[in-house]
């Protein structure tokens, strides 16, 4: 695994793994996944941030855009200045990461910012009905060794959970497996999701702009869930 916040802009090592391709194993985990329900115990801290979420969306009908693995919350902010007509809710497990918002964002009137266990957040969604409008998956941990599959998102019990909140997901890598493989998911869940690779003027995430400062390629797929 690598360690990004251990590296200079700029200087961004390539993921190494000892896959060549999507994982053989990921099929059968996909399905068993979206079959069987996950029954871990929700974590304490995750049941208050979303509580604190519920509380700040008060009676809020209008658009609502899930920004997981927010890191800082800088991509968090853009797309709440992107869409003003929508609240913006960013979750981050680190609460390093997440106590270092205000630096790298403006406080926004419809963005906020959690602290939370996704695994748990996005079920604790699901529970309470959320249709999210978009949701973002930016740059999240690829757990590059093939031993450790069942980590990503796309191989995880989450995975279920991801798929029910609908709205159009949209997931950023710099490696082009990870994506590949998340549109592999997506596909064996009913939906369609392209593989591109992705650029833009700004880059909206401190990983983002570091691996584009040091020559590496972004893969996005985009999905109507």
């Amino acid at each position: 695994m690598i360690n990004h916040n251990s590296m200079p802009e700029g200087n961004s090592r390539h993921i190494e793994s000892n896959q060549t391709g999507v994982h053989e194993k990921l099929p059968d985990l996909v399905a068993r996944h979206l079959q069987h329900a996950s029954q871990r115990p929700l974590t304490e801290h995750t049941l208050q941030a979303f509580s604190q979420a519920q509380e700040w969306l008060g009676d809020w009908q209008g658009p609502l855009i899930l920004d997981a693995c927010c890191g800082v919350g800088e991509s968090t902010t853009h797309i709440a200045n992107l869409h003003p007509e929508a609240k913006v809710i960013g979750v981050d497990k680190s609460a390093h990461r997440v106590g270092k918002h205000e630096h790298y964002s403006l406080k926004q009137d419809n963005a906020l910012i959690l602290r939370a266990d996704l695994n748990d957040f996005w079920r604790l969604a699901v529970q309470a009905k959320w249709r999210l409008s978009k949701h973002f998956l930016l740059y999240p941990n690829p757990y590059p060794k093939s031993a450790h599959v069942q980590r990503r998102w796309h191989g995880s019990p989450a995975f279920a959970e991801i798929v029910k909140l609908g709205g159009q997901l949209e997931v950023r890598s710099n490696w082009q497996i990870y994506v590949q493989e998340f549109a592999l998911a997506l596909e064996i869940a009913g939906f369609n999701g392209e593989v591109k690779q992705y650029h833009d003027a700004q880059a909206i995430t401190p990983f983002e702009r570091k691996y584009w400062a040091s020559g590496q390629h972004s893969w996005q797929v985009i999905s109507q869930l």
